[in-house]
């Protein structure tokens, strides 16, 4: 299923992030229960980060395809264009092995990780990227 770029975000790190709002895997996802900051992985999921595609991938039929040409990124020190950020939050995803997938009702006005990690209405975790 394909998922608006308009109703993501993907957050430059160590630890890249990719925000979901209104994604149609939102209730396939688990609920996220990281109060203390770390992150469980999320079984049988995985990520596919790609320039010009990102591909989120779950057990049987669930999964998204995000058309990242135009989809937001933030963070790092790298303050080009869409596609530039993207190909660093790529790089960013490929050292980190991944990258956590956090599933929203809508996207926060502000980053507030506490909040966003013991809201109880959060879904994901961590998604390993294939080899």
């Amino acid at each position: 299923m394909l998922l608006d770029p308009e109703n993501t975000l993907f957050i430059r790190g160590a630890m890249p992030v990719l925000l979901l709002a209104d994604a149609p895997v939102h209730d396939a996802l688990p609920l996220l229960a990281a109060p203390d900051g770390a992150v469980p992985l999320c079984e049988g999921w995985s990520i596919i980060p790609r320039l010009t595609l990102c591909v989120v991938d779950g057990p049987g039929d669930h999964g998204i395809v995000v058309p990242v040409l135009a989809a937001p990124v933030v963070g790092g020190a790298d303050t080009g264009t869409a596609p530039s950020g993207m190909d660093d939050w790529c790089a960013d995803a490929e050292q980190a092995g991944g990258a956590v997938v956090l599933s929203l009702e809508q996207l926060p006005e502000a980053l507030d990780w506490p909040a966003l990690l013991s809201s109880g209405t959060a879904r994901g975790g961590f998604m390993p990227a294939p080899a």
